[in-house]
């Protein structure tokens, strides 16, 4: 197999990547040791049956697998909806830190909850 091809190392550049995810992976730790670890630890996901994407997804007679681009349309949307209603309207009480820091990964769907 040494005769056969070069080798190819995938930079951390490359989003999704094996490096890529453990420079993330740094990088949270970085961040948590300059700042402290947080208090909470929310997790976000998007369903591909909220009623937002079924009802764009009706209207033209397609499925929600035929269109990922609206479905991280309207993840993005509901998630700074989310981050509004912490930061703005503070809905978990005020925050005691200097900034809000906050983290979220975007990442790939890879199968659909139903």
């Amino acid at each position: 197999m040494n005769e056969h091809g070069r080798p190819l190392i995938i930079p951390s550049s490359f989003t999704g990547g094996p490096r890529y995810m453990v420079q993330q992976y740094y990088d949270v730790i970085a961040i948590c040791k300059h700042y402290g670890f947080p208090d909470l630890f929310i997790i976000f996901t998007c369903n591909p049956k909220w009623p937002e994407i079924i009802r764009y997804c009706k209207e033209r007679g397609l499925n929600p697998d035929d269109r990922p681009d609206i479905i991280c349309r309207v993840f993005k949307i509901n998630l700074d909806s989310l981050m509004f209603d912490l930061t703005e309207k503070h809905l978990l009480g005020k925050l005691s830190h200097v900034s809000f820091l906050y983290i979220y990964l975007l990442f790939n769907i890879y199968t659909y909850i139903s």
